[in-house]
């Protein structure tokens, strides 16, 4: 019988993060620190607005780049909260999730061969979804001396003829690091002089703790060769609504609505009319949920100090990335006895790419009485490890 499958998706890993989802899942008592998932509810008038929609009998296709009013709000936001204009019309587009705006992003602009430059340790859709999209994913490995930003030496000496996307992941998951203006000048400068295009990821722009976030498309020359991917799930805790949108230049969105129609149709019609008042009226919102993530992480940065785990201070998202190699094991081999021993489930770095071997994803997505239980699990752990290393 010949082989149904393609040889593609075959050859592409699954997932380094669920393995830890379903083993917490069957374990009593089992505290997860693993879920990149916002612990609160989405907000009751967010909410209403969906609820109301469907009783006004709003169930049906909206137009395939999605609702005019949400797309006229995505406009109004990023022109209040990064200072870019975009054409609502003709430069956005709604989609199922940032991860669907990054996979026909990429569909739209690669050719077979071309090269997508993709900093790690890094989101696990950026690879899988080049090589689906024909593309050759080259990995930039990011150092935590340079506490995981990209630098413009690092892009340069990743170049070459090929190359023809940057993956710009940042605020980033799993590392939490931040890009800040002068990073983003240098990194355009090479953009622009070797020629190439951004994706910039930007799903966490709203929990950034260092000022506010800057977005390489704000810089002169980067918007018309810049794909700004963004969405709902993080800043408004919205994850089950599967709500994303991407903007950028005319020709490439052309493009992307293509593989959209196709392949989607459009985005769930009861989450765009959600998505309005979240755009209208949701900035409250965001401010207290990023307050309270801010209050999580200054609270595990100290617990780190205390327990003398070395980590960089990540100042976005909602995670922390310790460092774990005065231990002598793997991540996994760490992760691993950690659940088993102290039933607390965390991500290993290598999920993240090979570069993040000797790190945890530590995610503060979580209310501050489990995040205390889970650090005193972890307190005991790292003790016991540390007394069996002087006994060998």
């Amino acid at each position: 019988m010949r082989n149904p499958l393609s040889d593609t998706i075959v050859n592409v890993k699954p997932s380094g993060i669920r393995k830890f989802f379903d083993l917490v899942s069957e374990m009593k008592d089992a505290i997860s620190l693993g879920v990149g998932e916002p612990d609160f509810d989405t907000p009751w008038h967010i909410r209403d607005e969906g609820i109301y929609s469907l009783e006004k009998g709003c169930t049906f296709y909206t137009s395939n780049a999605g609702l005019k009013e949400l797309k006229e709000e995505i406009a109004a936001y990023l022109k209040r909260r990064i200072h870019v204009e975009y054409d609502p019309v003709k430069e956005t587009i709604v989609t199922v999730g940032g991860s669907e705006g990054i996979d026909i992003a990429m569909r739209a602009m690669l050719n077979p061969g071309e090269e997508v430059l993709i900093p790690q340790p890094s989101y696990v859709s950026y690879e899988p979804c080049a090589i689906l999209a024909g593309g050759n994913p080259v990995i930039i490995e990011l150092k935590e001396e340079n506490e995981f930003r990209l630098t413009a030496q690092e892009l340069r000496e990743s170049i070459t003829d090929k190359t023809k996307l940057l993956v710009l992941p940042f605020p980033n998951n799993p590392t939490g690091a931040i890009m800040e203006k002068a990073d983003l000048e240098a990194i355009a400068e090479v953009i622009i002089e070797k020629d190439i295009f951004v994706l910039s990821d930007e799903i966490y722009s709203e929990l950034s703790y260092k000022g506010n976030h800057v977005s390489i498309t704000s810089l002169p020359g980067m918007k018309e060769r810049t794909i700004l991917i963004n969405g709902f799930s993080k800043a408004y805790a919205m994850t089950g609504w599967r709500l994303g949108y991407a903007c950028g230049p005319k020709e490439i969105i052309e493009q992307m609505l293509k593989i959209h129609q196709f392949a989607i149709m459009c985005a769930p019609t009861t989450s765009q009319y959600a998505a309005v008042e979240a755009m209208k009226n949701g900035d409250e919102d965001v401010a207290k949920m990023r307050e309270a993530y801010d209050q999580r992480r200054r609270y595990l940065m100290h617990a780190f100090k205390e327990m003398g785990l070395q980590c960089f201070e990540p100042y976005g998202a909602f995670y922390v990335f310790p460092c774990i190699k005065e231990f002598g094991m793997t991540s996994e081999e760490f992760a691993n006895r950690f659940l088993e021993e102290e039933k607390v489930a965390v991500v290993p770095g290598t999920a993240f790419g090979d570069c993040g071997e000797g790190f945890l994803r530590i995610s503060y997505a979580y209310s501050l009485e489990n995040l205390k239980v889970a650090l005193e699990r972890l307190q005991r752990f790292v003790e016991h490890l540390r007394e069996e290393k002087k006994r060998s």
